[in-house]
C-alpha cells in the first residue's frame, strides 16, 4: 500500500519515520506549509507534493496528521477527490473517525483513527520509542486488520467508537493530569524551604516507586498511606493546612482512594473519614 501524508508536524514525521523504516512504501508529503513538507520529506527520504491533489490520487493510505480542530476541514478538502477504496487515518486521541471524518461512507473511502499512546514531543526522535508503546485503532470493520498490520509487532488493540472518549480521557488522566498533581505536591514541599528542584529530587524516588508499583500490581494492591490505615487524625491535619484549591484537589482523590481501600479492607469501616472529608467540600 502506498502511505501518504498531509501534515508534516510531530505526528506526521515521527509516522512517516517508522513506516519507512519498517519497509513499508511512504509516497511523502504535503502540508500548507511547503517547508516543512520538504523537511518531513527529506527527514523520511521520500517527495513533498505541491498540492493535496496531487498526493491523495497516487496514495492507498492516507494520514492526515494535522490537528485535531482542522481534520474535519481537511478531509472535506479530499472528499471531492477520488478516494473511493482508499483509508483515510487520523491519529486523534478524542475524535472517531467518524466524528473526524463527517460523510466519509458517502465517498466509498474508509476511515480509522490510529492513536499512539505517547507523547510525541519531538519530530526527529521520537520514532524510535514508536515500537514499544500502545495504539488504538477505531474505524470501519472492514479492512481493520489490513490497517493493524501496518503496526504488526507493536500493542494494538481495537476499541469501539462510543468508547474514544473515555479512551483519551484516561490518557489525559495518567499524563496531563498528574503533572498537576505533582505541581501540587511540589508547592507545598517549597512551603516547607525546599526550592523546587530539592523538592523534585526529594520526592522522584516515592513518586517513581509507587507509579512502578501501581502498574505492575495494580491500584488496590499499591493503596498505602493514611487513607488505608483508616488515620482519620492525619486527614484532618492535612485539611487544615492546605488551600481550598489544594482542598479542591485533596478531597476527591482521597473520597476516591477510599473506594479503594473499601475494596482492599472489606472489613474495615471508613465511614468517619468520608464524612469528614465530605464536610470539607464546599
Amino acid at each position: 500500500m502506498n502511505i501518504g501524508l498531509i501534515g508534516a508536524g510531530k505526528v506526521g514525521c515521527t509516522l512517516g519515520k517508522f513506516f519507512v523504516q519498517r519497509n513499508y512504501t511512504v509516497i511523502g508529503y504535503y502540508s500548507r506549509s511547503s517547508k516543512s513538507a520538504n523537511e518531513a520529506a527529506r527527514f523520511t527520504q521520500t517527495k513533498a507534493f505541491d498540492t493535496i491533489e496531487e498526493i491523495v490520487n497516487v496514495c492507498d493510505v492516507l494520514f492526515l496528521t494535522v490537528p485535531d480542530g482542522s481534520l474535519t476541514q481537511v478531509f472535506k478538502q479530499i472528499a471531492n477527490m477520488p478516494i473511493k477504496g482508499k483509508y483515510i487515518c487520523h491519529c486523534s486521541g478524542t475524535l472517531s473517525a467518524s466524528e473526524a471524518f463527517t460523510g466519509i461512507e458517502k465517498t466509498g473511502a474508509f476511515g480509522y483513527s490510529i492513536h499512539p499512546l505517547f507523547a510525541i514531543s519531538d519530530k526527529f526522535h521520537a520514532y524510535e520509542e514508536l515500537t514499544d508503546i500502545f495504539f488504538a485503532l477505531e474505524g470501519h470493520p472492514d479492512h481493520l486488520e489490513e490497517i493493524k498490520s501496518l503496526f504488526h509487532g507493536c500493542r494494538i488493540k481495537t476499541i469501539s467508537s462510543d468508547c474514544k472518549t473515555a479512551y483519551h480521557a484516561s490518557a489525559v488522566i495518567a499524563s496531563n493530569l498528574v503533572i498537576a498533581l505533582m505541581n501540587t505536591a511540589f508547592d507545598l514541599m517549597q512551603q516547607c524551604g525546599f526550592t523546587e528542584q530539592e523538592a523534585r529530587s526529594a520526592l522522584s524516588p516515592l513518586a517513581q516507586g509507587n507509579m512502578k508499583h501501581i502498574l505492575q500490581k495494580g491500584a488496590e494492591q499499591s493503596l498505602t498511606g493514611p487513607i488505608e490505615r483508616g488515620d482519620i487524625s492525619t486527614i484532618a491535619k492535612h485539611l487544615n493546612c492546605l488551600s481550598q484549591q489544594q482542598k479542591e484537589i485533596y478531597i476527591p482523590l482521597s473520597l476516591a482512594l477510599i473506594d479503594i481501600a473499601e475494596k482492599k479492607h472489606t472489613n474495615k469501616d471508613y465511614s468517619n473519614m468520608r464524612e469528614i472529608l465530605k464536610g470539607e467540600q464546599k
